[in-house]
């Protein structure tokens, strides 16, 4: 299995839609896809059809000392995902601290799965430093940073540089950082700017560029993936292009080990 883990240094950027969308775009290139919430706020499920009220999730299963599969749903397009899941706050607190002290919470559950040499895992995250982002880092074969074109998003790239360099490139399985522009606007000077200086900075390594598109707000108001309710959409078609791009660096990479 492939692990990319989906972050970003501030809320607001999309991160969760980001991390949906791309999920189905890699189930219908042919890719084995798994997603996790590893975020409290328990939103990717939204994504993916499942009633907000669902309990079952990876907080619940973990505190039940079950493992990830008893939490594991299909989605319509073939990926599969684990909510975070509903828990109080009480019992989130715990949940936390069990994850504080194991470094290999994820990887170890990850590993029961048994999962095909082929699957890709996907792993949303909350913004900025957290416990969780660190069991992602820890676990990640390639990170994928979440930013918006414009200046405060811009100004957070050195801290998840740092995040990156701290828990990544001394591994021999982490492959590298890409990056997602998101919510371009080309009828802002400013948006086109800093898009612009990020593909100066960071080259390829800057995966996808996907522009504003008001029906990904659509889809999501339909319980829908905007690759379902508007498959010809800028969006859509800027998702299915990020995923291309990551099958081709995944491939390519394989080739050379």
């Amino acid at each position: 299995m492939k692990i990319i883990s989906v972050v970003s240094a501030k809320g607001g950027v999309g991160k969760t839609t980001v991390t949906a969308t791309l999920a189905h775009a890699l189930a219908r290139q042919g890719a084995r896809v798994l997603v996790l919430d590893l975020d409290p706020q328990n939103a990717l499920g939204l994504h993916f059809g499942i009633h907000p009220n669902e309990q079952r999730g990876l907080s619940r299963a973990t505190l039940a000392q079950q493992t990830l599969r008893s939490a594991v749903m299909e989605s319509s397009s073939g990926a599969f995902i684990v909510p975070y899941g509903i828990v109080n706050e009480d019992d989130r607190g715990r949940f936390e601290r069990h994850v504080e002290t194991r470094p290999d919470w994820l990887l170890g559950h990850l590993n029961s799965l048994g999962l095909p040499q082929d699957t890709l895992v996907l792993l949303d995250t909350p913004p900025g430093p957290s416990v969780y982002m660190k069991q992602a880092l820890h676990a990640a074969n390639l990170v994928t940073v979440v930013t918006l074109s414009d200046a405060a998003s811009y100004a957070t790239i050195p801290m998840m540089q740092r995040l990156v360099q701290t828990y990544c490139l001394n591994r021999p399985n982490f492959i590298d950082c890409f990056y997602i522009v998101n919510q371009v606007d080309t009828s802002l000077q400013l948006s086109k700017d800093v898009t612009h200086l990020m593909q100066e900075t960071f080259g390829d390594r800057v995966i996808g560029i996907v522009h504003r598109d008001q029906s990904v707000c659509e889809a999501l108001a339909h319980d829908k993936s905007v690759m379902d309710y508007e498959p010809d959409s800028q969006a859509s078609n800027d998702m299915r292009a990020t995923a291309e791009r990551i099958n081709q660096r995944l491939q390519a990479q394989a080739l050379v080990a």
